[in-house]
């Protein structure tokens, strides 16, 4: 798979607007999944009264394949195009999905966003969309979905357009320039061929918009950064550190520094897809073994990067967040749990710097006293343990958090500016 043609997709969405059967039709529409695959989960599908789940099916079972595997690399649903090759990084749960989003863990370069036709913009396409804005996404084609419900009717389609493109310009994406397609995730109209039933639609398949999509550029030249997700212990290797390198190069004899355990050594091994091999690049899933550190030397959340350019520690920083849902007001002193990366901290706010338009970026006012639900703000925050986080204008895929707290996320954000441990 050569670099220049991958790109990492989210299918966001609300929930039951049919984003696991959309990823569960690309998968089979190109060859991603074998048709006697399908008809086994439509059997299945239909044994269970769920006839018509056969596509979203495939994605759960390979969800409960994941939970069962800790094999090194980590299973991602990859499809390819003409031109691209896809890894999808949607997470059936929308809790899950948001917190994966924000820390990195699946950095997308682009976004499809599944609206049901018959039920149109609901409060998680309002959030997916706002969170995507924050993150980062550039791009968003919108599948205007289950058209069979709503007997393929123009009417229906152009009213959910017209909602997606207000909510478009709230945020500030791009309203005019969005792709729209009219689809049936289910029935499979306008994904990969255009379809019969929409006589009215003359826009792009859904395949066709993907491969559409800019290029994205890899981030090799920036330093190593590789959040850790499990260390284990291999025998015959010793300790295995596993992660996604978010950006820069590992190469087998590179010295490096876990941040903030603050440990280091030399890379012996590297293993990809269980295969050693001489060097990994972003994106890749790896195992490696680093000479002289032990399973307790290191944990989750620490970084590894260069020791000539270590990850950057925090005492503090300064962040824009967006706060999604509180059920009251954030105030100065609030101490809820960041999400970074694979880190999961928790952060006081020690100060609320200054409010701004979501929309325009635009100081509505300076040193508010609170902020609340759909506000976004610059605040100080400070990490109640050592955290390794990165401005995101250097290091983009480091620079993202979630904040959670009451067992929701209750804010994203992105830091500006870190002053150093």
């Amino acid at each position: 798979m050569s670099d220049e043609r991958h790109q990492n997709l989210a299918v966001i969405g609300h929930v039951d607007h049919g984003k696991s059967t959309m990823v569960g039709r690309l998968l089979y529409e190109t060859g991603s999944v074998p048709e006697h695959v399908i008809e086994q989960h439509k059997e299945e599908a239909e044994e269970k009264g769920k006839g018509g789940f056969e596509f979203a099916y495939v994605m759960d079972n390979l969800a409960e394949e994941r939970e069962r595997g800790v094999t090194i690399d980590i299973a991602h649903q990859e499809f390819s195009t003409d031109e691209y090759d896809f890894t999808i990084v949607d997470c059936p749960g929308h809790r899950d999905f948001v917190k994966n989003m924000i820390t990195g863990a699946s950095q997308a370069d682009n976004a499809v966003l599944v609206v049901a036709a018959d039920d149109g913009v609901a409060p998680q396409t309002r959030e997916h969309v706002f969170l995507s804005r924050t993150l980062g996404i550039d791009e968003l084609i919108v599948a205007v979905n289950k058209m069979d419900i709503v007997d393929y009717d123009e009417s229906k389609y152009n009213a959910v357009v017209s909602d997606v493109r207000d909510l478009f310009a709230q945020v500030g994406f791009d309203a005019e320039g969005a792709t729209f397609i009219a689809t049936s995730a289910f029935e499979g109209d306008n994904v990969a061929d255009q379809s019969e039933n929409t006589p009215w639609y003359d826009g792009p398949t859904l395949l066709e918009a993907l491969n559409d999509l800019p290029q994205p550029s890899p981030p090799t030249d920036a330093p190593l950064r590789l959040p850790i997700q499990d260390v284990y212990t291999i025998s015959g290797i010793g300790t295995v550190p596993v992660g996604r390198i978010e950006t820069g190069i590992m190469n087998t004899g590179d010295n490096v520094s876990f941040q903030p355990s603050d440990v280091g050594g030399e890379v012996k091994t590297i293993e990809m897809h269980h295969e050693e091999v001489p060097k990994a690049e972003p994106g890749d899933n790896v195992g490696f073994n680093v000479r002289g550190i032990g399973k307790d030397d290191i944990r989750r959340g620490d970084v590894c990067g260069p020791a000539d350019d270590p990850p950057t520690v925090a005492e503090t920083f300064t962040a824009q967040v967006v706060v999604m849902q509180h059920p009251s007001v954030i105030t100065a002193g609030y101490t809820p749990v960041f999400h970074a990366h694979t880190a999961q901290v928790a952060c006081t706010i020690e100060s609320i710097d200054k409010k701004m338009d979501p929309s325009s970026g635009e100081t509505q006012e300076e040193n508010p006293d609170f902020i609340q639900s759909g506000d976004a703000a610059v605040v100080t925050v400070r990490p109640q343990k050592p955290l390794s986080i990165e401005p995101s204008s250097e290091i983009p895929e480091l620079g993202s958090f979630a904040v959670r707290d009451m067992g929701q996320t209750i804010a994203a954000g992105k830091v500006l500016d870190v002053n150093e441990a």
